[in-house]
């Protein structure tokens, strides 16, 4: 029954995003736009996703160095590329994790549990920068944009978080976690979840470091959303950054949903609805969407052809030097 869940969700969202997709917009006027798009802002936009994945591996490289796994920038860059690559395949950026803890187990044996833990902090870190943005953004936006809609999720993700750090961080959370153990016991699940707990929790004593993180963060979130604001700029939308950080933040919250293949049709119907609240018409916001996930593949690119250098010349061995 759960193997079927994934697939059955899966194909329900893409359908119902379909279904949106074609009830909204005109096939022929959204060809018309996307023929017209400005390469130069796609360029800029494809730029600024590759170039920000340097200070990413960064963050990275911090939280592995403070439990004793020292690794070189560059092949942390190099993971993220490939995992980028991956995830066009693999269910959401996720996918992408996945493979991100694979790689690096295989050079730190038996430190997989903590692994697990840093991605998963990392990963919890991103989603918190989020949320931060799509709230500083919702107040930029309050009184000039007809958003209002989107406050609820933006409180469900605000809401998440919270539990999520008190879960994680918080030792009264213990006593409840232990309550959870029965039930765990029985899905074959206590010893992962446990471990990549205790992994997690072991960076309460880390707090300068977690600032650090979340700073550098919340940084390259920032950057991150014009992106998505030159995107919409190469098919003709002209509007200002402000709502972009509004838009932004959800539309990176979105695509965490798991029962998406790489955010299909899902990507494209947030777009033509979220703009299509603040006066802009479906083919040019669908166009946006679509560019944006041609933006995705750009960034795929790079990891892609890492994987077939080191398929043609052998891949090295996983062990650390």
């Amino acid at each position: 029954m759960r193997r079927l869940l994934r697939p059955v969700a899966t194909l329900l969202f893409t359908g119902l995003a379909t279904a949106y997709l074609v009830w909204k917009i005109d096939v022929g006027q959204t060809v018309d736009v996307l023929r017209d798009a400005s390469p130069w802002w796609f360029a800029l936009a494809v730029a600024i996703m590759i170039l920000t994945t340097v200070p990413m591996a960064l963050r990275w490289q911090w939280l592995l160095a403070s439990q004793g796994m020292r690794e070189r920038l560059p092949w942390l860059t190099r993971a993220y590329l490939v995992a980028y690559a991956a995830g066009q395949i693999l269910p959401t950026s996720l996918g992408g994790d996945a493979v991100r803890i694979l790689e690096t187990s295989r050079r730190h044996p038996a430190r997989l549990g903590g692994i697990s833990a840093i991605v998963l902090l990392e990963r919890a870190l991103g989603g918190a920068a989020t949320v931060l943005l799509g709230a500083i953004g919702f107040v930029l936006a309050v009184g000039r944009y007809d958003v209002g809609a989107y406050l609820w999720l933006e409180g469900a993700f605000v809401l998440g978080t919270i539990v999520l750090a008190f879960v994680f961080f918080a030792r009264g959370a213990r006593p409840l976690l232990r309550r959870a153990s029965p039930l765990l016991r029985r899905l074959r699940l206590e010893r992962p979840v446990r471990s990549v707990y205790e992994g997690v929790h072991v960076f309460r004593e880390h707090s300068g470091l977690l600032a650090g993180v979340f700073a550098l963060t919340l940084a390259v979130q920032t950057v991150r959303i014009l992106a998505i604001w030159a995107t919409a700029r190469a098919v003709g939308i002209d509007l200002s950054p402000r709502i972009f950080y509004v838009m932004g933040p959800l539309f990176f919250l979105v695509l965490l949903v798991p029962f998406t293949l790489n955010g299909f049709a899902v990507r494209e119907a947030f777009f033509v609805s979220f703009l299509g609240s603040v006066g802009i018409a479906a083919d040019p916001a669908f166009a946006a969407g679509f560019l944006f996930f041609l933006v995705t593949i750009a960034l795929a690119l790079p990891g892609g052809a890492i994987l077939l250098w080191e398929g043609l010349r052998g891949r090295p061995s996983p062990t650390h030097a």
